[in-house]
């Protein structure tokens, strides 16, 4: 499952906020099947993404650091190298 979700443990630089939350919305999105929320689910769903997110950010800074970068670059840093981003330069 979420095959897709790329690693942000051992990024340089260190996973943004910003690149947590897209992880969390991805798993989010997996798990329940909803691809766009609701008017219905769209409260739970982002609640759901807040605590994913917060959970991942806990996470990310209590492991020891990484031996070895990740072998993929997640894709917001893929979007960033496209269009010559900051951040595609790390």
């Amino acid at each position: 499952m979420c095959r897709n979700i790329t690693i942000l443990r051992g990024l340089e630089p260190p996973a943004t906020g910003e690149e947590i939350a897209a992880g969390a919305r991805q798993y989010v999105r997996k798990i329940s099947g909803i691809r766009e929320p609701s008017a219905a689910t769209s409260e739970v769903f982002e609640a759901a993404v807040a605590a994913v997110t917060a959970a991942t950010t806990e996470l990310l800074e209590s492991l020891p650091p990484r031996r070895q970068p990740p072998t993929t670059v997640p894709p917001l840093r893929r979007l960033n190298r496209r269009s010559g981003g900051a951040a595609g330069r790390a």
